[in-house]
């Protein structure tokens, strides 16, 4: 059991009575020293959220519940609203849209440029990187530049193992984002710790407060805004310890800095749980969401993936992950980041946030009727733990004249998309390159980076000798060639893998009419929650096989 003080106690029974828990001067005189002296200045003092690795959270609190407003229509999660600047975070107001300045902070006329471009270009907040005095000096010249130039456009300062630092720059920015993973916790020493109990673990809170109250204190005097930004990435080596690279050490780090923000009755803050995985995003965020339901909290959430990328393959993730809690109704502001220069990531962080938008249920009658069809369902997902879905891949018969294992990976598939053209003679070398082959006297030889599968949506004719060999040599060393079931009926490719719906498959009896005669063929039976199982079997004898199989799909989803 953790050990709580007297004066936590005290506390604790002030806010369920709706006395007044902290005594100072009335919120009409401007804070001072003597006011702030009045709140925790210990972590002892401190009431911290009960403990999840005890059980004591499930005790106090209850056991974790819902994550979102409503799983059948896009329904914004009620927070509070949070200020800063000119601009406000929570669920009465738009979403806010914000990126980061790519410049050298310390070069203010650049800095102040770029931070132009950006909010001509519509972003509502920037964020400015702050290593050191030099930077937080020069936030300050750099808020000054804009204010004269006619923006007002609100500064984030992004703080890392300064908090020292930090207490300087909040006299100029209207926000300070810190690092709970490196902002006092960030002693990276490489050795395993060892707790041998809770009582262990929290004895190191009290360094944290140490560094921490001073810069709460003064955002709550300047009204300044405060983002507890958790990275997967940057986890300190105490949580690691204790908890492991988990969405759940992500959620306890954020935690611990929002009791104190709370102890010091600071509540001008947002969290985001960032992480270059968009699964593992997800599920942070989502764990986050449901804490906080049982906690009965209400800040806003800023989300992002971080280090997303360039081009196509950064607005993918991003949308992946910030998309997908925007349909739960989470996020109050958002930014993609990409590795371009930041105006570029306007407009995918507007179409997400306009998407959003547009999808909302309250706001909007055509998405509400969509929504409200939708069959009511369980959801059976933990959105406590994080585990990789585990399926079983064809494996290589006999019978089989091509390696069908190594169609698919089990460490995840790439599938490129491939049309007749790009396999003529003269395309064809090139096309190998792009897929990732290894090449060998105009041979293609698959390699660790090469695509498991291609997708022809049509297949060169049967007469185009030099595409159809292509083919051939790709499929010989291994790589699937995927087309829809209808085209292999009119254009037959031998060994290919025949692309149908399960509906499809079960209505042919696990027959493709073309391919009677034919020893193997494979199918792919898609399903409606976006998941793909891959059969191998002889067609014609084992269309029962396919039968029972199907018949088994369907039991696994139902359950």
């Amino acid at each position: 059991m953790v050990k709580i003080s007297l004066y936590a106690v005290a506390t604790a029974i002030a806010l369920a009575t709706n006395v007044d828990a902290f005594v100072g001067p009335s919120p009409s005189v401007k804070s001072s020293s003597l006011h702030m002296s009045a709140y925790p200045t210990s972590a002892e003092d401190i009431l911290w959220t009960p403990s999840w690795k005890t059980g004591e959270r499930d005790e106090v609190n209850g056991a974790l519940g819902k994550y979102c407003e409503d799983l059948y229509s896009v329904t914004r999660r009620k927070t509070r609203t949070v200020t800063c600047g000119p601009i406000k975070f929570g669920s009465d107001h738009p979403i806010v849209r914000q990126t980061m300045a790519t410049t050298d902070t310390a070069n203010v006329d650049a800095s102040i440029e770029q931070i132009i471009r950006c909010a001509d270009k519509g972003f509502d907040l920037v964020r400015i990187t702050v290593q050191g005095k030099r930077e937080a000096n020069a936030a300050a010249k750099i808020r000054e530049g804009l204010f004269k130039k006619g923006y007002d456009i609100p500064l984030c300062a992004d703080m890392h193992f300064q908090p020292v630092v930090a207490q300087l720059v909040a006299d100029a920015v209207e926000k300070i984002r810190i690092n709970p993973g490196n902002f006092a916790d960030g002693r990276k020493d490489f050795e395993e710790k060892v707790y041998e109990s809770e009582a262990d673990y929290v004895k190191e809170r009290e360094y944290l407060a140490e560094a921490f109250i001073p810069l709460v204190q003064k955002c709550k005097e300047l009204n300044r805004c405060m983002r507890i930004g958790t990275n997967h990435g940057s986890l300190s080596s105490r949580v690691l310890s204790y908890y492991g690279d988990t969405p759940r050490g992500m959620v306890e780090s954020a935690i611990e800095f929002a009791d104190i923000c709370r102890s010091q009755d600071y509540h001008n803050f947002v969290f985001s749980m960032k992480a270059s995985n968009p699964l593992v995003m997800v599920q942070s965020y989502r764990l986050l969401a449901s804490e906080m339901y049982r906690l009965d909290w209400d800040y806003p959430l800023h989300l992002g993936v971080t280090e997303a990328g360039e081009g196509e393959d950064g607005r993918m993730k991003s949308a992946v992950g910030i998309g997908t809690l925007l349909a739960d109704g989470l996020g109050d502001t958002v930014r993609v980041s990409l590795t371009e220069d930041p105006e570029f990531e306007y407009e995918p962080c507007n179409r997400l946030s306009e998407m959003s938008e547009a999808r909302l249920a309250a706001t909007n009658p055509d998405s509400a009727a969509r929504q409200a069809a939708v069959k009511k369902y369980a959801d059976t997902r933990d959105i406590t733990a994080y585990s990789r879905r585990t399926g079983v891949l064809p494996e290589k018969t006999e019978e089989d004249k091509v390696d069908v294992s190594l169609f698919l990976n089990p460490n995840g598939s790439v599938l490129s998309s491939v049309v007749p053209k790009m396999l003529s003679q003269d395309s064809a070398p090139y096309l190998y390159k792009e897929l990732g082959f290894k090449t060998a006297v105009g041979m293609p030889f698959k390699d660790i980076a090469t695509s498991d599968s291609i997708f022809m949506r049509t297949l060169p004719a049967v007469d185009d000798a030099n595409a159809r060999t292509a083919l051939r040599r790709m499929m010989e060393v291994g790589t699937g060639v995927i087309v829809p079931a209808e085209e292999l009926t009119k254009n037959p490719l031998e060994n290919a893998v025949a692309l149908m719906s399960l509906t499809e498959a079960a209505e042919a009896n696990g027959q493709v009419s073309h391919y009677k005669q034919v020893l193997n063929v494979f199918i792919v039976i898609q399903l409606l929650i976006c998941t793909s199982f891959i059969f191998s079997f002889p067609m014609v004898p084992f269309a029962s096989r396919l039968r029972s199989m199907v018949q088994k799909t369907m039991i696994l989803l139902q359950k």
